[in-house]
């Protein structure tokens, strides 16, 4: 499923920017703090604000539907994925925070990255280890997924950024309640340099978040 999940369509101009739930850039979105309590002390979420003040707005389209983030000025992530454009059907909430962040220094750690993204198992430093939660753990090694995030910074649209990106989604079950998730990705702005990011995030609730 998932090699198909992610292409690189395009947009209508006349499309406005999405709505989703009510979220959308310039609004904030209040969490429920039970979302990370309830993942007791084990847990390497973390995140010293119950809200979140939307700065910036991706939007991925998929060959089954979209995926909706919604981002604060320290690069938190509201992800959302729903079957239209418009966000009616948004299901699949998820909240991510920044981990880490590198430069490659050549092609040989870019390589490195790209085989760490297809194990079974990844971690990073300060980390536990994670298993793959996107097409199970039977296959040794698993392409990861690639596709083109537009990103925007006012809700007219005036410019978007492109960043194309190749990705694998982990997560590994707490002892107490829950599971945590860790979102391993290569980034590559239009213009701009390769990097390669950790971001550690847990599944929401639909009543866990309003704006």
């Amino acid at each position: 499923m998932f090699r198909k999940l992610f292409g690189r369509g395009g947009r209508s101009e006349a499309d406005p920017l999405p709505v989703v739930r009510n979220v959308t850039i310039g609004r904030s979105v209040r969490l429920d703090p039970l979302a990370w309590r309830r993942l007791g002390g084990g847990a390497r979420f973390r995140i010293d604000t119950d809200v979140l003040a939307v700065v910036a707005q991706g939007l991925i389209e998929t060959a089954d539907g979209f995926v909706h983030r919604f981002y604060t000025e320290d690069d938190v992530m509201l992800q959302m994925v729903s079957p239209d454009r418009a966000g009616a059907g948004a299901e699949d909430f998820t909240l991510f925070t920044p981990w880490s962040s590198a430069y490659p220094p050549d092609a040989a750690a870019k390589r490195r990255w790209i085989d760490r993204l297809r194990a079974r198992t990844f971690t990073d430093e300060g980390l536990p280890e994670y298993r793959r939660f996107w097409f199970g753990e039977a296959d040794e090694r698993q392409d990861p997924v690639s596709f083109w995030e537009s990103v925007y910074d006012d809700r007219q649209m005036s410019s978007a950024r492109r960043i194309y990106q190749t990705c694998m989604l982990f997560a590994r079950d707490l002892p107490d309640e829950g599971r945590e998730l860790l979102l391993a990705l290569e980034m590559e702005p239009e213009g701009g340099d390769l990097t390669h990011e950790v971001m550690v995030g847990i599944p929401l609730h639909t009543g866990e978040f309003e704006a």
